[in-house]
């Protein structure tokens, strides 16, 4: 029997866990400020006069606001220099007001009103006539094409341009609450391995990941979950059906869930009971490519680097060169923050260059259709002497929970 997994039960694992919340530190105004500071100077630096916001992650990222996207706009202005400017349904203002870190003029639209017209008459009262302006990448179209129909002496541009320089780089701050984030779902993956039992289904068990992260803290609704059991652990995004565990299956839970806005995201593959001679072997493979990503993770190293260390280690072992099957069929990593997939992208074609303060996930897959999948995901983070693990890996096939070590 592989070890932690099994000898559980459900009722057992959740009564173990207790809130680690107020271990977590969430950023403070000063550190959103720093942020639009920052953003300004990029966007002088790139001819941007100003930049909206849309209700999305870099909304909250710059500003502390978080609001539910729907088809009533809810934005911010940034200017290129200047104090920022809250735009906001008329009937929505008092509550935002309650919700604001970083204080600002609100300019309001009635329900019969243009908001994507407020947002250009409001650069204009900023005394921006003319230029360019940023556009959050998930501003719905609808908003972007209203912005573009009333600001039609601008030129509009993603902003990305601007804000992926920003959020690229955490603070300690942020890596900090990063950290915080994947010890709790780790713990929760080490739970989650000892609930297992020959019968259980893959419901049961994404029901027990919710709970568990509730229980720890993590932001409410916020969690995401992926179990597989059997061929099944071959899709890596998962299957529309459930499974129920047999004996000699191969496991795979990609689990992940917030903390003040945080993402954290985990992936442990392992067999319920014994495990076959095949299993071990591509579960090795895997765990060998995740160490060539680690090595090849240095400062001045580019993301594209890294992918082809985990290819060179995965195609050496007899599987299909790019992304043929059987074998990596996808990027070996992706930017991790407040989004759980964000810039950079370990992936061939990103030059981008690491530096101290960038963290990505190292999940170089093999898929096997018609027999297993083996995902062994766990983050880097970036430091002045190189790279850092957020999690302790996966040790051994044998032990690939870390049984040993405290949760």
């Amino acid at each position: 029997m592989t070890q932690g997994v099994g000898g559980s039960t459900i009722a057992a694992e959740l009564d173990r866990l207790t809130s680690l919340r107020d271990r977590a530190v969430p950023i403070g105004a000063d550190e959103l400020r720093a942020r639009i500071a920052r953003v300004q100077a990029q966007m002088r630096a790139q001819g941007v006069h100003a930049l909206h916001l849309d209700s999305s992650t870099s909304c909250f990222y710059f500003t502390g606001l978080r609001s539910r996207p729907t088809e009533r706009l809810h934005g911010v202005i940034i200017p290129a220099q200047g104090e920022l400017v809250y735009i906001s349904p008329a009937f929505e203002e008092a509550k935002l007001r309650t919700m604001l870190v970083i204080d600002g003029d609100i300019r309001c639209w009635q329900e019969h009103e243009s908001p994507t017209a407020l947002v250009i008459d409001t650069i204009r009262d900023l005394g921006i006539a003319t230029g360019t302006i940023a556009v959050d990448p998930a501003t719905p179209f609808f908003t972007f094409d209203g912005l573009r129909r009333a600001g039609n002496a601008f030129d509009f541009v993603n902003a990305m341009q601007v804000i992926a320089p920003c959020r690229m780089v955490k603070s300690p701050a942020e890596i900090a609450l990063m950290k915080q984030a994947m010890e709790m779902t780790l713990t929760v993956q080490k739970a989650t391995a000892r609930i297992l039992a020959e019968g259980i289904t893959t419901t049961e068990v994404e029901r027990f990941v919710s709970e568990a992260h509730a229980r720890l803290g993590a932001d409410p609704a916020f969690t995401f979950c992926i179990v597989l059991f059997g061929e099944a652990t071959a899709y890596p995004h998962g299957v529309p059906y459930p499974q129920t565990l047999a004996s000699g299956e191969m496991v795979l839970i990609d689990i992940g869930a917030t903390l003040h806005g945080y993402q954290s995201d985990l992936t442990r593959s392992y067999v319920f009971g014994e495990g076959s001679p095949r299993q071990r072997e591509v579960w090795n493979v895997e765990k060998a490519a995740t160490e060539a990503v680690f090595a090849a993770a240095q400062l001045g190293a580019t993301c594209e680097m890294l992918d082809a260390a985990a290819r060179t280690v995965i195609e050496a072992a007899g599987f299909g060169r790019n992304y043929a099957l059987p074998g990596l069929p996808h990027r070996t990593g992706h930017g991790i923050g407040l989004d759980v997939h964000e810039e950079p992208y370990i992936v061939r074609g990103d030059t981008t260059v690491l530096v101290p303060g960038m963290c990505f996930s190292n999940e170089p897959t093999i898929c096997i259709y018609g027999e297993f999948g083996v995902r062994l995901e766990d983050h880097i983070y970036m430091t002045e002497t190189g790279p850092a693990w957020f999690t302790h890996p996966a040790p051994s096939f044998d032990d690939p929970l870390d049984a040993g070590r405290a949760d």
